[in-house]
């Protein structure tokens, strides 16, 4: 069984910046694909960015040129740098992880074998 805990989350002015954790307990890390989705209140969760055990990187439209995915396996961590925030950014983050590759499917939810509880992120405009 494989634990994810996010960290990170915040409150920040429209234009700054934030940096989200996700470590993962319990599993070879390192073989898992990895992903962030953000869910705001009354709309759908949905993906927007994912990482795969050979580093291959995937990112939502809507945050693309402005948000970057890592991941360091020997700390067993995801990282989130969340740059140029937008009020429409504000949302529950939570970190996800698969035992499929990557591929066009990564925004589904149902693919995702593990989830952590989720960090808040407020982005004032």
């Amino acid at each position: 069984q494989v634990q994810l805990v996010e960290s990170g989350g915040g409150s920040v002015q429209a234009g700054g910046s934030l940096r989200l954790s996700c470590t993962a307990f319990g599993y070879y890390y390192s073989d898992i694909l990895m992903a962030w989705f953000r869910q705001a209140p009354g709309k759908e969760r949905e993906g927007v960015a994912a990482i795969d055990s050979d580093g291959s990187l995937i990112y939502a439209d809507s945050v693309k040129g402005r948000f970057t995915i890592s991941r360091d396996n020997a700390k067993n961590t995801m990282y989130l740098q969340m740059d140029s925030l937008k009020f429409e950014d504000t949302a529950m983050y939570y970190c996800a992880g698969s035992h499929s590759v990557l591929g066009s499917w990564w925004q589904g939810t149902g693919d995702y074998n593990y989830w952590g509880q989720g960090t808040q992120v407020t982005v004032s405009s």
